[in-house]
């Protein structure tokens, strides 16, 4: 296996159990590994490019998730913790998801803070970049650790990404990100913007740059993303959908965003591949999904143009 050119900074895997309905009515179980974290590596892995998971396993659940992370051909970079990782049970049988049980994980210990930390700061420095993925459903680690990543790495040459809300975004913005992704709803809940109209939002845009985010593209749900990349701002329309299921298209975004600054491919290219990987993997059931051919396929109808008053 390659050497991986892009590491996921994960603090939260999530072992994640779904129980759907089969052709006949009958209940069918599914065991997976979960979590944004995971669902940004796999669908990296699936593009084609090596990726290391750097994360905490513990207990039974993780030992099941180291193999079921490997199965998916992302790279381990683990760490042995006391306390167990995230699980949940979801019943979908109904063709909504219908929580039934929900394990939260473990707070890591300090020296498990400390082996952590270490793990991901050498394998993103191996690497060619580092992408952050926020804690679900509860912190396991100090958000401070967010900041120093960010602001060891930076200092030391590798570019930094991140798809984070909360205090995690806050220590993020402190230690410096080359792209961010935001939604709209965050950045209004945050108090960035105002309100969601469209000036309003720039004005948001610009003041997380402002925080430390050199390049930022917003999410709009259905509408045209905002993107603020070297100065200027563009939107992005995408092909329209009917969603299958409306998670996981910001997380295959970013994938795919991270695949494009590893290859050092040209930035609105990568952005057009990366909303036609989010648009294509809301019409999938399983996250952090979908095909590169098609990927590259639909990337041709998405256009990224500037924004009208922006």
């Amino acid at each position: 296996m390659s050497p991986p050119t892009i590491a996921v900074f994960s603090p939260t895997p999530l072992l994640t159990v779904t129980i759907e309905a089969r052709s006949d009515g009958g209940p069918e179980l599914h065991v997976h590994a979960g979590g944004q974290g995971f669902w940004v590596a796999r669908m990296i892995a699936r593009l084609g490019e090596p990726v290391a998971l750097c994360a905490p396993f513990g207990d039974d659940a993780g030992k099941l998730l180291r193999t079921l992370v490997r199965d998916e051909g992302v790279q381990v970079v683990g760490i042995a913790v006391a306390g167990t990782n995230g699980s949940y049970v979801h019943d979908r049988r109904g063709g909504e998801r219908d929580e039934i049980c929900r394990v939260e994980g473990t707070r890591l210990t300090r020296h498990e803070d400390d082996d952590l930390y270490s793990a991901t700061f050498a394998a993103a420095m191996s690497a060619r970049l580092l992408a952050l993925a926020g804690q679900f459903p509860t912190p396991v680690v100090p958000a401070s650790v967010y900041r120093r990543l960010a602001s060891d790495l930076r200092e030391n040459g590798r570019r930094v990404i991140a798809d984070l809300s909360g205090d995690e975004l806050t220590e993020a913005l402190a230690g410096g990100i080359e792209f961010l992704c935001f939604s709209h709803e965050e950045l209004v809940r945050q108090g960035f913007a105002a309100s969601d109209r469209q000036e309003d939002l720039v004005t948001g845009v610009k003041a997380l740059q402002e925080r430390g985010a050199r390049q930022v593209i917003l999410h709009r749900g259905a509408q045209p993303s905002i993107v603020l990349l070297d100065g200027r701002l563009l939107e992005v329309v995408s092909p329209r959908v009917t969603p299958l299921d409306h998670r996981g298209g910001g997380d295959t975004f970013f994938a795919t965003l991270a695949v494009g600054l590893a290859r050092e491919t040209d930035p609105v290219e990568t952005i057009r591949h990366a909303a036609a990987a989010g648009t294509l993997n809301v019409t999938r059931r399983g996250l952090g999904t979908g095909r590169a051919e098609d990927v590259a396929a639909l990337s041709r109808h998405v256009q990224v143009r500037p924004l009208d008053g922006g």
